[in-house]
């Protein structure tokens, strides 16, 4: 008789995958799981790097691809498709549990998918705040799941607000952390030669469309653009996520790629992004990049506009709004900046070994998928 519990994780993006890639690794390598991905999204747009090939590269069992996106596709499009294509290859493996992460609309497919088919659907990070509609996307995904990692205490705390039940709350920091501190992560020259990067000082653009906000965001582009264009450091760029607004930024980007003081890609490999990260004067935009992994390595900050807005953070981040004079005040000072820790804690880069100790509890796989209300 099989006993071995199935359990799919479900990525959409390269940024979801960072943080769910050391939970599946560490699943791989036990006897007790038969571990499947199904990957979707960005993941399958060659405009966006076509980063399948980085979770081809872990050599994980069992990946299965679904491309959810058309060129008309809006998000609830996106996430009607996706719940088709999901609801279909869960009928043939029969999962144990669904394992999603964040605020992304493939992230709200999966809940949708796994809790009308009484699967047990695990939440990664749920609990957070921040703007834009990923806060409704978030919250929803945790109302339809029965099992949560959060990655801080403030975050279990608003899941007991919503009603969450305490003992299915399991606190076990933020997964990407143990990618940071691992022994892994390439020597910087490596990654400059990889990447053809010439200029050894550089700061980082990450700059994300705000969907409520997508009437505004090509004149927002351009300001930004305006603005670090005006500015004398080099700069990494990285594409945005496929958000609607998207393909402004990416326009706005186009003229940059002449401009010898930047390096523009449509996606980096995470351990490499990483050391990027690490080595770098700053970084610029409004990617939780910013909020979570800087700070880690005490690389300085510039957030602009609403994107991370009530975002928990632990450090002294320079919050700008979108107009160019506020963006390039802030790039004038930015080399001077101190970064000041605070005490809201994401981990110590041991989320796996906790995440493996709550799944091999018998009591997480006693988890009712018939759930309850709780009132405080």
């Amino acid at each position: 008789m099989n006993n071995l519990k199935k359990i799919l994780f479900l990525t959409g993006t390269r940024a979801d995958f960072s943080k769910i890639k050391s939970l599946i690794s560490i699943l791989e390598k036990h006897q007790g799981y038969e571990v499947f991905v199904f990957v979707t999204g960005m993941h399958l747009q060659e405009e966006y790097g076509y980063t399948l090939l980085e979770i081809e590269r872990c050599n994980f069992k069992n990946v299965h691809t679904f491309e959810n996106h058309t060129h008309e596709s809006t998000m609830d499009l996106t996430l009607a498709k996706t719940i088709e294509g999901l609801s279909a290859f869960i009928k043939n493996i029969n999962p144990d549990l669904i394992i999603v992460h964040g605020d992304r609309v493939e992230t709200l497919a999966g809940a949708i998918v796994g809790s009308l088919n009484n699967i047990l659907v695990a939440h990664i990070e749920g609990g957070e705040v921040s703007g834009t509609v990923d806060e409704l996307i978030r919250h929803s995904v945790s109302k339809l799941s029965h099992i949560h990692f959060v990655s801080n205490g403030d975050a279990a705390k608003r899941l007991e607000q919503m009603g969450e039940v305490k003992s299915s709350i399991y606190t076990i920091g933020s997964p990407d952390i143990d990618i940071m501190f691992s022994d892994a992560l390439p020597d910087l020259a490596v990654v400059r030669k990889y990447y053809g990067i010439s200029f050894e000082d550089y700061a980082i653009v990450m700059f994300h469309p705000v969907t409520t906000e997508a009437k505004e965001m090509q004149q927002y582009t351009a300001d930004f653009v305006a603005a670090i264009e005006e500015d004398n450091h080099n700069y990494v760029v990285i594409f945005p996520n496929n958000d609607l607004g998207s393909k402004f930024i990416i326009n706005a980007y186009e003229k940059l790629k002449e401009n010898p003081r930047f390096r523009v890609f449509p996606s980096l490999r995470f351990e490499y992004f990483l050391t990027l990260l690490k080595n770098c004067q700053f970084i610029i935009g409004n990617s939780s990049a910013g909020i979570r992994e800087a700070p880690y390595y005490g690389i300085p900050i510039i957030n602009i506009g609403t994107r991370q807005q009530n975002r928990a953070v632990h450090a002294d981040i320079v919050n700008v709004d979108y107009q160019k004079a506020s963006i390039v005040e802030a790039l004038r000072s930015i080399d001077s900046h101190q970064v000041v820790h605070s005490d809201i804690d994401f981990g110590q880069g041991n989320s796996a070994q906790l995440f493996l100790k709550s799944i091999e509890d018998q009591n997480f796989w006693a988890t009712k998928n018939q759930k309850q209300f709780r009132d405080i």
